[in-house]
């Protein structure tokens, strides 16, 4: 591990955060429908940041630390892809207003930081403590990467999320959005906006993308600080990457195959490794470079080969995928009453 002082941590928290809040200050000071031009110089602005920060970790320490950190970018970056689908689906099923969705997205986001970073704190102290959770951590992995197999070609019911449906239960809903607001008043009560329950369920479903997100970028390294930045910067430029590539994604027919393959090879590095410290150190780890190969091969592969599928059959469309079979629709349900009030 690399030895990280106090000060580097300070500022690289204060340098993510005052980068999430000018974007925030963009977004919500002048709501507006994100063009293509914006757009493609943001996401080429937040990718020359995260890569610059790499060569800076690269020349602060060794080679391994700044290959540690661009795998783990990477495969936070890819992992975030998937996040996109489910984003997109969420902005049309509560029919979120344009100039709104780049606020409601950055909320999200911002949350999302903040419960990954609970869970790598609680990570990191469960590797230095118990080497077993690699082999946990492992079998986690494989088996979403099973699930996300099985169900490739489905999608997730982004509304019946545990959070969304207390929210419903607990807080009275509007139907105005209140010029882009989350909570409001009406009749001198206090309700929750439309764009609340968005929040609350980008916010919730990014927490689950993070149950396997994180313990897929330890299987790149074990550094707490490179864990925590590959995060953070896979997530810094996601709102100018959403609006950037969402008629692509799409086109993205095999992404869900690819992410399950990306996801099983690094369940099974972390066995490797549980096994290579707890049984046998004769059992070789498998290097983070080869990692970093196989990662870039797979998105490679997955891209063109959705490409020219997508070439030969215009009328497919890719889906997210789903890590459990979605729930029934039954007759009833209030998901699309709710939707046409919102």
């Amino acid at each position: 591990m690399i030895d990280i002082p106090l000060w580097a941590w300070a500022a690289t928290i204060a340098f993510i955060i005052a980068l999430f809040v000018f974007d925030l200050l963009v977004a919500v000071r002048r709501p507006h429908a994100v063009g293509l031009r914006e757009a493609t110089v943001w996401s080429v602005f937040y990718i020359v940041v995260a890569i610059a920060f790499g060569l800076v970790v690269m020349a602060a320490g060794d080679g391994t630390a700044g290959t540690e950190y661009f795998t783990g970018w990477l495969v936070e970056k890819s992992l975030s892809v998937d996040n996109l689908f489910v984003f997109v689906i969420l902005m049309s099923r509560f029919q979120v207003p344009i100039e709104y969705q780049q606020k409601v997205l950055l909320f999200g986001i911002a949350a999302a930081l903040v419960f990954r970073t609970v869970l790598i704190a609680i990570g990191a102290a469960a590797i230095s403590v118990f080497s077993f959770t690699f082999l946990l951590f492992g079998l986690a992995l494989i088996w979403t990467a099973v699930q996300l197999m099985r169900h490739r070609n489905e999608e997730p019911d982004v509304q019946d999320n545990w959070l969304v449906k207390r929210t419903r239960a607990l807080l009275p809903l509007s139907t105005d959005l209140h010029g882009g607001r989350l909570l409001a008043r009406e009749d001198g009560r206090r309700v929750a906006t439309p764009l609340m329950l968005v929040f609350i369920a980008i916010g919730s479903t990014d927490l689950l993308f993070a149950l396997d997100s994180i313990p897929a970028v330890f299987g790149v390294t074990t550094e707490p600080f490179i864990v925590f930045t590959a995060n953070a910067f896979a997530l810094l430029g996601l709102r100018a990457l959403y609006f950037l590539i969402e008629g692509l994604l799409g086109r993205l027919v095999y992404l869900s195959t690819g992410l399950s393959l990306i996801l099983g090879f690094i369940g099974i590095k972390l066995i490797v490794e549980f096994v290579h410290l707890d049984v046998s150190e004769t059992v070789p780890e498998i290097p983070t470079p080869l990692s970093l190969v196989v990662i870039l091969a797979i998105l490679a592969i997955t891209t063109v080969a959705s490409l020219l599928r997508v070439r030969r059959h215009p009328e497919e469309r890719a889906k997210p995928g789903a890590v459990r079979k979605p729930r029934p629709r039954e007759d009833g349900d209030t998901h699309d009453k709710d939707r046409a009030a919102t």
